[in-house]
Protein backbone atom coordinates (compact mmCIF):
# COMPACT_ATOMS: atom_id res chain seq x y z
CA UNK A 1 0.00 0.00 0.00
CA UNK A 2 1.44 3.42 -1.04
CA UNK A 3 1.63 6.08 1.87
CA UNK A 4 1.89 9.55 2.03
CA UNK A 5 4.91 10.88 3.87
CA UNK A 6 2.84 14.36 3.27
CA UNK A 7 1.05 14.87 6.94
CA UNK A 8 -2.08 16.60 5.68
CA UNK A 9 -2.10 13.86 2.76
CA UNK A 10 -5.50 13.33 4.12
CA UNK A 11 -7.47 16.67 3.75
CA UNK A 12 -8.52 16.07 -0.11
CA UNK A 13 -10.39 12.94 1.73
CA UNK A 14 -12.11 14.48 4.58
CA UNK A 15 -13.01 17.53 2.02
CA UNK A 16 -14.57 15.16 0.15
CA UNK A 17 -16.84 13.47 2.76
CA UNK A 18 -17.44 17.16 4.63
CA UNK A 19 -18.56 18.09 0.44
CA UNK A 20 -20.80 15.03 0.46
CA UNK A 21 -22.53 15.91 4.01
CA UNK A 22 -22.82 19.51 2.04
CA UNK A 23 -24.99 18.68 -0.65
CA UNK A 24 -26.98 16.24 1.59
CA UNK A 25 -27.69 19.03 3.61
CA UNK A 26 -28.20 22.36 1.50
CA UNK A 27 -31.87 21.04 1.08
CA UNK A 28 -32.54 22.40 4.30
CA UNK A 29 -32.91 25.70 4.22
CA UNK A 30 -33.79 25.71 0.36
CA UNK A 31 -36.78 24.36 1.39
CA UNK A 32 -37.97 27.21 3.34
CA UNK A 33 -37.65 29.19 -0.03
CA UNK A 34 -39.85 26.52 -1.62
CA UNK A 35 -42.42 26.80 0.96
CA UNK A 36 -42.68 30.83 0.79
CA UNK A 37 -41.58 31.42 -2.90
CA UNK A 38 -43.34 28.13 -4.58
CA UNK A 39 -46.14 27.96 -2.39
CA UNK A 40 -44.91 24.14 -1.69
CA UNK A 41 -47.45 22.40 0.78
CA UNK A 42 -45.67 20.68 3.49
CA UNK A 43 -46.30 16.97 2.95
CA UNK A 44 -44.43 17.39 -0.75
CA UNK A 45 -41.28 19.09 0.65
CA UNK A 46 -41.04 16.49 3.67
CA UNK A 47 -41.19 13.50 1.37
CA UNK A 48 -38.61 15.65 -0.93
CA UNK A 49 -36.41 15.82 2.24
CA UNK A 50 -37.26 11.66 2.97
CA UNK A 51 -36.33 10.46 -0.62
CA UNK A 52 -32.61 11.34 -0.13
CA UNK A 53 -33.01 8.11 2.46
CA UNK A 54 -34.11 5.88 -0.46
CA UNK A 55 -30.98 6.55 -2.18
CA UNK A 56 -28.35 7.21 0.92
CA UNK A 57 -29.17 3.73 2.79
CA UNK A 58 -28.59 1.05 -0.20
CA UNK A 59 -25.27 3.42 -1.19
CA UNK A 60 -24.35 2.82 2.53
CA UNK A 61 -24.60 -0.44 2.77
CA UNK A 62 -22.69 -1.65 -0.86
CA UNK A 63 -20.04 1.41 -0.79
CA UNK A 64 -17.79 -0.02 1.50
CA UNK A 65 -17.69 -3.56 -0.53
CA UNK A 66 -17.40 -2.12 -3.66
CA UNK A 67 -14.91 0.16 -1.85
CA UNK A 68 -13.09 -3.22 -0.98
CA UNK A 69 -13.11 -4.17 -4.59
CA UNK A 70 -12.57 -1.35 -6.61
CA UNK A 71 -10.68 0.43 -4.36
CA UNK A 72 -11.21 4.01 -1.86
CA UNK A 73 -10.68 6.35 -5.22
CA UNK A 74 -12.77 4.48 -7.41
CA UNK A 75 -15.52 4.48 -5.72
CA UNK A 76 -15.00 8.32 -4.08
CA UNK A 77 -14.64 10.22 -7.07
CA UNK A 78 -17.35 9.24 -9.25
CA UNK A 79 -19.89 9.78 -6.72
CA UNK A 80 -18.22 13.43 -6.01
CA UNK A 81 -19.39 14.07 -10.17
CA UNK A 82 -22.41 12.50 -9.12
CA UNK A 83 -23.36 14.45 -6.18
CA UNK A 84 -22.53 17.81 -7.95
CA UNK A 85 -25.00 16.56 -10.81
CA UNK A 86 -27.34 16.18 -8.37
CA UNK A 87 -26.77 19.53 -7.03
CA UNK A 88 -27.33 21.11 -10.56
CA UNK A 89 -30.69 18.82 -10.37
CA UNK A 90 -31.43 20.99 -8.02
CA UNK A 91 -30.83 24.24 -9.28
CA UNK A 92 -32.85 23.01 -12.39
CA UNK A 93 -35.94 22.14 -9.83
CA UNK A 94 -36.79 25.76 -9.03
CA UNK A 95 -38.62 25.31 -12.84
CA UNK A 96 -39.68 21.79 -12.24
CA UNK A 97 -40.52 20.49 -8.95
CA UNK A 98 -40.47 16.79 -9.60
CA UNK A 99 -36.51 17.14 -10.36
CA UNK A 100 -36.32 18.23 -6.48
CA UNK A 101 -37.06 13.78 -6.04
CA UNK A 102 -34.24 12.62 -8.55
CA UNK A 103 -31.55 15.07 -7.20
CA UNK A 104 -32.71 14.18 -3.95
CA UNK A 105 -31.73 10.83 -5.03
CA UNK A 106 -29.23 10.88 -6.16
CA UNK A 107 -27.82 13.11 -3.67
CA UNK A 108 -28.66 10.29 -1.32
CA UNK A 109 -26.54 8.06 -3.45
CA UNK A 110 -23.44 10.05 -3.65
CA UNK A 111 -23.64 10.78 0.18
CA UNK A 112 -23.96 7.26 1.20
CA UNK A 113 -21.06 5.92 -1.45
CA UNK A 114 -18.91 8.68 0.18
CA UNK A 115 -19.57 8.33 3.84
CA UNK A 116 -18.63 4.59 3.49
CA UNK A 117 -16.08 4.64 1.55
CA UNK A 118 -14.79 8.36 2.16
CA UNK A 119 -14.49 7.86 6.15
CA UNK A 120 -12.63 4.94 5.44
CA UNK A 121 -10.15 6.08 2.94
CA UNK A 122 -9.69 8.76 5.31
CA UNK A 123 -8.92 6.95 8.44
CA UNK A 124 -6.34 4.60 6.23
CA UNK A 125 -4.45 8.04 4.64
CA UNK A 126 -4.69 9.11 8.56
CA UNK A 127 -2.76 6.25 9.41
CA UNK A 128 -0.57 6.47 6.55
CA UNK A 129 0.37 10.20 7.46
CA UNK A 130 1.50 8.89 10.72
CA UNK A 131 -1.65 9.81 12.86
CA UNK A 132 -3.90 6.41 12.87
CA UNK A 133 -4.99 7.52 16.30
CA UNK A 134 -6.83 10.48 14.36
CA UNK A 135 -8.36 8.85 11.60
CA UNK A 136 -11.82 8.65 13.64
CA UNK A 137 -11.88 11.84 15.22
CA UNK A 138 -11.54 13.45 11.75
CA UNK A 139 -14.10 11.08 10.22
CA UNK A 140 -16.67 12.59 12.41
CA UNK A 141 -15.79 16.14 12.14
CA UNK A 142 -15.62 16.08 8.42
CA UNK A 143 -18.69 14.43 8.18
CA UNK A 144 -20.44 16.58 11.00
CA UNK A 145 -18.93 19.71 10.02
CA UNK A 146 -19.88 18.68 6.20
CA UNK A 147 -23.78 18.52 7.45
CA UNK A 148 -23.29 21.15 9.29
CA UNK A 149 -21.92 24.01 7.42
CA UNK A 150 -23.55 22.78 4.40
CA UNK A 151 -26.84 23.74 5.85
CA UNK A 152 -25.63 27.23 7.20
CA UNK A 153 -23.55 28.14 4.23
CA UNK A 154 -27.04 27.49 1.63
CA UNK A 155 -28.75 29.59 4.20
CA UNK A 156 -26.67 32.11 4.21
CA UNK A 157 -26.49 32.42 0.17
CA UNK A 158 -29.78 31.93 -0.26
CA UNK A 159 -30.71 34.75 2.38
CA UNK A 160 -28.40 37.60 1.11
CA UNK A 161 -27.38 37.06 -2.06
CA UNK A 162 -29.40 36.91 -5.75
CA UNK A 163 -31.05 33.67 -7.43
CA UNK A 164 -31.58 32.09 -3.61
CA UNK A 165 -32.56 28.92 -5.65
CA UNK A 166 -29.50 28.28 -7.91
CA UNK A 167 -26.57 29.85 -6.35
CA UNK A 168 -26.29 27.49 -2.99
CA UNK A 169 -26.59 24.66 -5.51
CA UNK A 170 -23.86 26.01 -8.02
CA UNK A 171 -21.61 26.74 -5.43
CA UNK A 172 -21.80 23.28 -3.56
CA UNK A 173 -21.49 21.50 -7.48
CA UNK A 174 -17.88 23.55 -8.06
CA UNK A 175 -16.77 22.59 -4.94
CA UNK A 176 -17.47 18.92 -5.09
CA UNK A 177 -16.03 19.14 -9.04
CA UNK A 178 -13.00 20.88 -7.49
CA UNK A 179 -12.61 17.67 -5.06
CA UNK A 180 -12.57 15.52 -7.51
CA UNK A 181 -9.32 17.14 -9.05
CA UNK A 182 -7.53 17.53 -5.37
CA UNK A 183 -8.32 13.42 -4.85
CA UNK A 184 -6.86 12.66 -8.38
CA UNK A 185 -3.21 12.05 -6.90
CA UNK A 186 -4.26 10.78 -3.14
CA UNK A 187 -2.91 7.22 -3.06
CA UNK A 188 -4.69 4.40 -3.15
CA UNK A 189 -5.18 2.37 0.41
CA UNK A 190 -7.34 -0.43 -0.59
CA UNK A 191 -5.15 -3.56 -0.25
CA UNK A 192 -6.37 -6.60 -2.86
CA UNK A 193 -7.06 -9.61 -0.57
CA UNK A 194 -6.69 -13.24 -1.58
CA UNK A 195 -9.35 -15.78 -1.88
CA UNK A 196 -9.74 -18.03 0.78
CA UNK A 197 -11.63 -20.72 2.29
CA UNK A 198 -14.11 -19.39 4.91
CA UNK A 199 -14.00 -21.00 8.22
CA UNK A 200 -16.78 -22.79 9.58
CA UNK A 201 -19.22 -20.09 10.99
CA UNK A 202 -19.17 -19.37 14.73
CA UNK A 203 -22.60 -19.98 17.39
CA UNK A 204 -25.18 -18.34 15.48
CA UNK A 205 -25.14 -15.56 18.31
CA UNK A 206 -21.77 -14.79 17.13
CA UNK A 207 -22.65 -14.20 13.90
CA UNK A 208 -25.71 -12.31 14.55
CA UNK A 209 -25.00 -9.72 17.41
CA UNK A 210 -28.53 -8.13 15.93
CA UNK A 211 -30.34 -10.62 17.50
CA UNK A 212 -28.59 -10.26 21.04
CA UNK A 213 -31.58 -9.51 23.09
CA UNK A 214 -29.40 -6.70 24.36
CA UNK A 215 -29.60 -5.84 20.89
CA UNK A 216 -33.32 -6.24 20.92
CA UNK A 217 -34.14 -4.76 24.33
CA UNK A 218 -31.63 -1.80 24.63
CA UNK A 219 -30.43 -0.58 21.23
CA UNK A 220 -33.16 -1.21 19.42
CA UNK A 221 -35.71 1.42 21.48
CA UNK A 222 -33.61 3.90 21.29
CA UNK A 223 -31.96 3.66 17.57
CA UNK A 224 -34.54 5.54 15.55
CA UNK A 225 -34.68 8.58 17.99
CA UNK A 226 -31.34 9.72 16.61
CA UNK A 227 -32.32 10.85 13.77
CA UNK A 228 -35.60 11.50 15.25
CA UNK A 229 -34.04 14.10 17.29
CA UNK A 230 -32.19 15.95 14.96
CA UNK A 231 -34.68 16.12 11.55
CA UNK A 232 -37.53 17.25 14.24
CA UNK A 233 -35.40 20.35 15.10
CA UNK A 234 -33.99 21.40 11.86
CA UNK A 235 -36.22 19.99 9.13
CA UNK A 236 -39.55 20.52 11.32
CA UNK A 237 -38.95 23.33 14.06
CA UNK A 238 -37.76 26.04 11.96
CA UNK A 239 -41.20 26.25 8.95
CA UNK A 240 -43.68 26.09 12.16
CA UNK A 241 -41.92 29.15 13.64
CA UNK A 242 -41.54 31.36 9.74
CA UNK A 243 -43.25 33.66 10.71
CA UNK A 244 -41.44 35.01 13.57
CA UNK A 245 -38.55 34.76 11.72
CA UNK A 246 -39.43 36.96 8.49
CA UNK A 247 -36.71 38.33 6.89
CA UNK A 248 -34.09 36.12 7.42
CA UNK A 249 -36.04 32.35 7.55
CA UNK A 250 -33.34 30.57 5.63
CA UNK A 251 -30.41 31.40 7.68
CA UNK A 252 -32.26 30.83 10.73
CA UNK A 253 -33.18 27.46 9.43
CA UNK A 254 -29.70 27.18 8.10
CA UNK A 255 -28.36 28.25 11.91
CA UNK A 256 -30.46 25.83 13.68
CA UNK A 257 -29.16 22.98 11.41
CA UNK A 258 -25.68 23.77 12.82
CA UNK A 259 -26.52 24.33 16.12
CA UNK A 260 -28.39 21.16 16.40
CA UNK A 261 -25.37 19.03 14.27
CA UNK A 262 -22.31 20.58 15.95
CA UNK A 263 -23.80 19.98 19.41
CA UNK A 264 -24.13 16.62 18.41
CA UNK A 265 -20.65 16.39 18.02
CA UNK A 266 -19.68 18.08 20.94
CA UNK A 267 -21.78 15.60 23.15
CA UNK A 268 -19.20 13.08 22.31
CA UNK A 269 -16.50 13.09 25.02
CA UNK A 270 -19.76 13.16 27.51
CA UNK A 271 -21.19 10.36 26.05
CA UNK A 272 -17.85 8.37 26.54
CA UNK A 273 -18.11 9.37 29.80
CA UNK A 274 -21.58 8.08 30.40
CA UNK A 275 -20.56 4.80 29.00
CA UNK A 276 -20.85 2.07 31.40
CA UNK A 277 -20.38 -1.52 30.38
CA UNK A 278 -22.48 -3.02 33.30
CA UNK A 279 -25.69 -0.62 32.22
CA UNK A 280 -27.34 1.56 29.84
CA UNK A 281 -26.46 4.76 31.66
CA UNK A 282 -25.51 6.40 28.65
CA UNK A 283 -28.59 5.21 26.31
CA UNK A 284 -30.56 6.58 29.21
CA UNK A 285 -29.31 9.80 29.46
CA UNK A 286 -29.64 10.27 25.92
CA UNK A 287 -33.06 9.26 25.48
CA UNK A 288 -33.71 11.56 28.53
CA UNK A 289 -32.29 14.55 26.78
CA UNK A 290 -34.63 13.53 23.50
CA UNK A 291 -37.62 13.67 25.50
CA UNK A 292 -36.90 17.14 27.01
CA UNK A 293 -36.21 18.33 23.77
CA UNK A 294 -39.11 16.84 21.82
CA UNK A 295 -41.05 18.88 25.20
CA UNK A 296 -39.65 21.77 24.43
CA UNK A 297 -40.37 21.77 21.22
CA UNK A 298 -43.89 21.44 21.58
CA UNK A 299 -43.96 24.67 23.61
CA UNK A 300 -42.47 26.52 21.15
CA UNK A 301 -44.50 25.54 18.48
CA UNK A 302 -47.41 26.32 21.35
CA UNK A 303 -45.97 30.14 22.10
CA UNK A 304 -44.49 30.31 18.20
CA UNK A 305 -41.44 31.19 19.47
CA UNK A 306 -37.99 30.98 17.23
CA UNK A 307 -36.32 31.62 21.13
CA UNK A 308 -37.37 28.36 22.65
CA UNK A 309 -36.39 26.73 18.88
CA UNK A 310 -32.91 27.14 19.82
CA UNK A 311 -33.28 25.76 23.00
CA UNK A 312 -35.05 22.75 21.45
CA UNK A 313 -32.15 22.26 19.08
CA UNK A 314 -29.15 22.29 21.72
CA UNK A 315 -31.25 19.64 23.59
CA UNK A 316 -32.13 17.61 20.49
CA UNK A 317 -28.52 17.95 18.78
CA UNK A 318 -27.52 16.75 22.51
CA UNK A 319 -29.77 13.77 22.13
CA UNK A 320 -28.69 12.88 18.66
CA UNK A 321 -25.08 12.74 19.87
CA UNK A 322 -25.42 10.86 22.86
CA UNK A 323 -27.71 8.17 21.36
CA UNK A 324 -25.80 7.64 18.39
CA UNK A 325 -22.52 7.33 20.56
CA UNK A 326 -24.17 5.14 23.07
CA UNK A 327 -25.61 2.84 20.24
CA UNK A 328 -22.21 2.49 18.66
CA UNK A 329 -20.84 1.70 21.94
CA UNK A 330 -23.41 -0.82 22.77
CA UNK A 331 -22.72 -2.45 19.62
CA UNK A 332 -18.96 -2.94 19.83
CA UNK A 333 -19.59 -5.21 23.13
CA UNK A 334 -21.89 -6.98 21.31
CA UNK A 335 -20.44 -7.58 18.01
CA UNK A 336 -17.01 -9.93 17.40
CA UNK A 337 -13.99 -8.37 15.18
CA UNK A 338 -15.23 -10.02 12.95
CA UNK A 339 -19.24 -9.25 12.49
CA UNK A 340 -19.04 -5.77 14.05
CA UNK A 341 -18.81 -3.97 10.31
CA UNK A 342 -21.61 -5.13 9.00
CA UNK A 343 -23.61 -5.29 12.65
CA UNK A 344 -22.72 -1.12 12.92
CA UNK A 345 -24.35 -1.11 9.08
CA UNK A 346 -27.23 -2.74 10.26
CA UNK A 347 -27.48 -0.64 13.34
CA UNK A 348 -27.30 2.61 11.17
CA UNK A 349 -29.99 1.08 9.01
CA UNK A 350 -32.14 1.47 12.36
CA UNK A 351 -31.25 4.88 13.15
CA UNK A 352 -31.75 6.46 10.12
CA UNK A 353 -35.30 5.45 9.84
CA UNK A 354 -35.96 8.43 11.84
CA UNK A 355 -35.43 10.40 8.64
CA UNK A 356 -39.10 9.45 8.31
CA UNK A 357 -40.19 11.31 11.41
CA UNK A 358 -40.88 14.82 9.59
CA UNK A 359 -42.65 12.76 6.82
CA UNK A 360 -45.17 11.45 9.40
CA UNK A 361 -45.30 14.50 11.67
CA UNK A 362 -46.73 15.94 8.34
CA UNK A 363 -49.25 13.62 7.18
CA UNK A 364 -50.69 13.49 10.81
CA UNK A 365 -50.76 17.09 11.39
CA UNK A 366 -53.83 16.84 9.25
CA UNK A 367 -55.68 15.46 12.09
CA UNK A 368 -54.17 17.24 15.09
CA UNK A 369 -51.93 19.81 16.05
CA UNK A 370 -47.86 19.74 16.02
CA UNK A 371 -47.93 20.75 19.72
CA UNK A 372 -49.93 17.33 20.48
CA UNK A 373 -47.64 15.27 17.77
CA UNK A 374 -44.47 16.32 19.16
CA UNK A 375 -46.33 15.88 22.62
CA UNK A 376 -46.84 12.34 21.52
CA UNK A 377 -43.59 11.19 20.36
CA UNK A 378 -42.08 12.36 23.39
CA UNK A 379 -44.63 10.12 25.03
CA UNK A 380 -43.74 7.34 22.47
CA UNK A 381 -39.72 7.98 23.64
CA UNK A 382 -41.09 7.35 27.09
CA UNK A 383 -42.43 4.36 26.72
CA UNK A 384 -38.94 3.37 24.50
CA UNK A 385 -37.14 4.72 27.73
CA UNK A 386 -39.11 2.50 30.28
CA UNK A 387 -38.05 -0.77 27.88
CA UNK A 388 -34.14 0.42 28.07
CA UNK A 389 -34.46 1.04 31.89
CA UNK A 390 -36.12 -2.98 32.17
CA UNK A 391 -33.09 -3.90 29.97
CA UNK A 392 -30.11 -2.00 31.11
CA UNK A 393 -28.34 -4.41 33.19
CA UNK A 394 -29.70 -7.72 31.54
CA UNK A 395 -28.31 -9.79 28.90
CA UNK A 396 -24.96 -8.31 29.57
CA UNK A 397 -22.19 -9.06 26.24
Amino acid sequence: MPATRDAHGWFPAAAAVSAAGWGANQFTPLSMVYRAQRHWAAVPVASMFTTYLLGFLPALLLGGPAANRWGRRRVVRPALVLSAAASLLLAAAALLQPLVYVSRLLTGVAAGLVLSAGTTWLQELSAASGSPDAGGRRATYATGGGFAAGALIAGVLTEWLPLPLLLPCLVHALLALALVHATRGLPETAVPRAVTVPEPGPPRRRRCPVMHPRFIGVVLPAGPAVFAASTVAYVVLPPLVANRTLGYAPVFSGAVTALTLAVGIGVQPLAAWLDHARSARATLVAMLTVIGGLLVSALAVHWNSAGLVLTAAVLLGAGYGLTLSSGLREIRRLAPPGTRASAVSLYHGVTYSGFLTPLLLAVTARSAPYPALLAGLAAIGLLCLMITAWHSRRHLP
